[in-house]
């Protein structure tokens, strides 16, 4: 029993529980499909999500957190939508069409700017229809900085009152330095993190390093 112990304080991680507290976890997932992102780049970062929720360990968690998600896509000012809506995690399959769907949903707008403020606002707002859940994160993905909108640090006073995360996944390449600039203007809350996928042929095995983090927690043991 203590090996095993030592062996789960290693891997540093558990998978959520709800079985006291409910829905355990909100997560809105928040696409950038503004200008800078090809129609093959957008098909790739969606793949790529719809296959990181298939994982097997993303997949049960989020299972044993009975979490709520909800796909949004952004780009520029007032250009935020909804491209999922919010689906409950109770079992295997629910899993599979929230994959499913996210693979076959269209692509809202193209050839316009970055509005991350703009964007963490949208997703902010939506946590208001799943007040029951008691963790709130925001994904963001993107591959720009925000050049339109109100900066994303003057959005952190509406998140810090919602009690919302937000962690991101940041696609290098288009401009230098842009994790730094995700790292000191996008993510927000405890525990927020960013995770740089060097290109968009690397982001599919990112994003599905970076779910298992968010819907995993550190263990302590006593």
């Amino acid at each position: 029993m203590k090996a095993w112990h030592t062996l789960r304080l290693a891997m540093g991680i558990a998978l959520l529980s709800s079985r006291a507290f409910g829905c355990d976890l909100a997560l809105v997932l928040a696409v950038d499909v503004s200008g800078s992102v090809d129609n093959s780049e957008f098909r790739i970062q969606m793949k790529g999500l719809a296959n990181g929720l298939r994982d097997d360990l993303v997949a049960t968690a989020l299972q044993d957190a009975q979490a709520a998600v909800l796909v949004v896509q952004w780009t520029g000012s007032s250009r935020q939508s909804i491209a999922v809506p919010w689906r409950r995690i109770s079992e295997h399959a629910d899993v599979v069409a929230l994959a499913e769907d996210i693979e076959r949903a269209p692509r809202r707008w193209r050839n316009f700017s970055t509005a991350i403020g703009e964007a963490l606002n949208f997703s902010n707002s939506q946590f208001a229809d799943v007040t029951d859940c008691a963790r709130r994160v925001i994904d963001v993905s993107g591959d720009g900085r925000s050049n339109e909108g109100p900066d994303p640090r003057d959005i952190r006073g509406v998140l810090n009152a919602s009690d919302v995360t937000v962690n991101a996944i940041v696609v290098e390449g288009a401009e230098p330095e842009l994790t730094e600039y995700f790292r000191s203007h996008v993510i927000f809350g405890p525990g927020s993190f960013v995770i740089t996928a060097t290109s968009y042929q690397d982001y599919p095995e990112r994003m599905r390093l970076k779910l298992l983090r968010e819907v995993t927690v550190p263990i302590v043991l006593r």
